[in-house]
């Protein structure tokens, strides 16, 4: 079945539709999920690969139940009490091809650190830019006189999370 957006064309570009995944994960562990996914799939965007988003660090919250892996390896938990830890939101996005998420999802799963990670999949479209480095558009980075923002080295790090 068709979508309206399928036949979208702008003098800017194209939109494509992609399975957006966003992964919450604590901050030391987010270039560990990305280092796996890479593994199987390079999150390319445009002419560039390992492109994710990280949010701004928050919080998850939990209550878990008895036969959880809280109760069996965690000391001192108490049935029924209520969890909570710092998290970031890690979004990634890939085409639509169900053997490709297939192989991302089984990646994640086996480098996240929960057993039962919350990973959520949501069909989106992205932009496609009519791409050209030359491009004399004052608001690009390369024209504006700013350049770049300052780089991160390590996302743990710049989160003090380590």
């Amino acid at each position: 079945m068709a979508h309206p957006l399928d036949e979208y064309h702008a003098a800017s570009g194209t939109l494509d539709p992609v399975w957006t995944i966003e992964i919450q994960t604590v901050v030391r562990f987010v270039d560990r999920l990305l280092d796996a996914v890479v593994q199987v799939h390079p999150l390319r965007y445009g002419i560039y690969e390992r492109n994710a988003s990280v949010s701004a660090v928050g919080l998850e919250t939990a209550r878990p139940m008895p036969g959880s892996t809280t109760e069996t390896h965690l000391d001192g938990f108490v049935v029924g009490a209520t969890e909570t830890y710092p998290m970031v939101e890690v979004k990634i996005s890939i085409e639509r091809d169900p053997t490709v998420l297939a192989s991302v999802m089984d990646a994640l799963l086996a480098a996240h650190h929960y057993e039962q990670p919350v990973i959520f999949v949501r069909e989106d479209w992205v932009s496609r830019s009519a791409y050209e480095p030359t491009r004399a558009n004052p608001n690009r980075w390369w024209n504006d006189g700013l350049g770049l923002p300052d780089k991160v080295g390590d996302i743990a790090e710049f989160y003090d999370e380590r």
